[in-house]
């Protein structure tokens, strides 16, 4: 305990990172008043009203997590930052597939990211204003969440524009933590947002154990989250170090030179090289079967495997998702991680793994690896992608269940990794104690920040 004080004393004292902490507070207290200011003309008594009889964890349920409530209290934040990641992910998929994005993204270094940010923020006031015309849609279709009074037209026009406006400021509040704070700025809002709901969540999860069971039940899950977060911390920061040697080189003059032996170095392989994005291909393609229910009749609908899928804690959903997650992973790991271009680089530095042949061996050396290194990252994510459905099925209520897995506990952990890496890199730099005893926090450098473009 006393070390850790110390360590907080020694954050504080330096002046450069105790400004950026108290800008980073200062602008997430900022994202999250903008949570509770309601859009002109809603009632958000009535739409929570509605938001309390679907589940926690359909894909209405998942954007008001992430938006920290502000989903259902129809704030000027209700779509948060989300359309913002989709643009990010719209992009980052054009990059594999578009020569264009694939060249801004690689070859044109600094010119090339500004290019890309500029496309990003317009794709996201695109995606706000047809997000934005959906959410009123269904705001406008819950009974009572409008006033009767207010002038249609002024109604829609007004807010969407202070739709597309919320997410916009948020966007650039992103950009100000990144810029001027700690951590990355669009991962923290998220993180903020998801973190907003828990406390209720642990509350009401608190209350219903004392009164149907005990407290033990209670601790005892608390004890499985624990162990569920140390886990996604190993398989997060897990890397597979590929050893490479450079080759030698002579030093001295022509007529006495000495051969100096080359350096040894390794490549890192991420056991979690897809981060979060199979979990969430996956939860995507699992909420159409509710989409297509609704072009059944209500009895048809109802019945069968059909029902089934819509419900996120049945065996047939959770098996369909788990394989999914698994598939994901292989593809969009295949997307990230280049043997071709690691087995170009290798060349053009003069290096080679030692007992590989450079150019196809090492290319097919490093793809064999990569497919072995997957396998259990991609099992882990689909465990974690399923394993709310596994506590809810124990009576665990279903908003204190989605912090035992899925994009919620991967985001929170990845961020909280990210932000203690920067402050490790402050304390280390002015000669301070890092904030571990042994070794240092690894940081996420082969994984791509939330709402970032390659």
């Amino acid at each position: 305990m006393k070390k850790f004080i110390e360590t907080l004393k020694n954050i504080w004292s330096i002046t450069e990172l105790r400004n950026r902490i108290l800008f980073t507070v200062f602008i997430l207290a900022v994202f999250r008043f903008g949570s509770f200011v309601v859009l002109p003309g809603v009632n958000p008594e009535a739409l929570a009203a509605a938001a309390s009889q679907r589940g926690a964890n359909d894909i209405l349920g998942l954007i008001n997590a992430f938006t920290g409530g502000a989903f259902n209290n129809a704030a000027v934040f209700a779509l948060g930052i989300m359309p913002y990641i989709t643009a990010s992910i719209i992009i980052q998929l054009l990059g594999f597939a578009v020569p264009y994005f694939q060249r801004l993204q690689q070859k044109e270094g600094e010119s090339g990211r500004k290019k890309i940010n500029q496309i990003t923020r317009f794709l996201t006031v695109l995606i706000t204003l047809v997000q934005g015309g959906g959410y009123l849609l269904m705001i406008k279709s819950t009974p009572g969440a409008v006033d009767a009074t207010l002038n249609p037209s002024i109604f829609w026009f007004s807010n969407l524009i202070i739709l597309s406006t919320g997410t916009v400021f948020a966007m650039w509040l992103g950009e100000k933590i990144t810029d001027r704070g700690i951590g990355n700025g669009i991962s923290l809002l998220i993180m903020a947002g998801i973190i907003a709901t828990l406390p209720r969540a642990f509350f009401a999860e608190l209350q219903t154990q004392l009164n149907q069971t005990s407290i033990i039940v209670f601790i005892l899950e608390l004890v499985v989250l624990f162990i569920v977060v140390l886990a996604s911390v190993l398989i997060v920061q897990g890397v597979r170090k590929i050893p490479i040697q450079f080759a030698k080189r002579m030093v001295g003059r022509s007529s006495g030179n000495i051969p100096v032996s080359g350096a040894r170095d390794y490549i890192p392989l991420k056991v979690n090289a897809a981060g979060v994005m199979p979990i969430i291909f996956a939860q995507a393609i699992m909420f159409l079967p509710g989409s297509i229910a609704g072009f059944f009749s209500e009895e048809a609908a109802n019945t069968g495997l059909l029902l089934q899928l819509q419900n996120w804690k049945s065996l047939p959903y959770n098996i369909i998702f788990f394989f999914l997650v698994v598939i994901f992973t292989y593809v969009y790991t295949a997307l990230l991680v280049n043997p071709q271009q690691y087995a170009e680089y290798l060349k053009r530095q003069n290096a080679f793994i030692p007992g590989i042949k450079p150019g196809k061996s090492t290319q097919d050396f490093i793809d064999n690896l990569t497919t072995r290194v997957t396998l259990p990252g991609s099992i882990f994510l689909g465990l974690i992608s399923i394993f709310p459905a596994l506590v809810g099925g124990f009576g665990v209520n279903d908003a204190f269940a989605i912090f035992f897995g899925g994009t919620s506990l991967l985001i929170m952990v990845g961020v909280v990794l990210d932000t203690l890496q920067q402050v490790e890199s402050h304390l280390l730099m002015r000669k301070y104690d890092g904030l571990v005893k042994s070794g240092r926090l690894k940081g996420r450098s082969g994984m791509q920040p939330i709402g970032t473009n390659m």
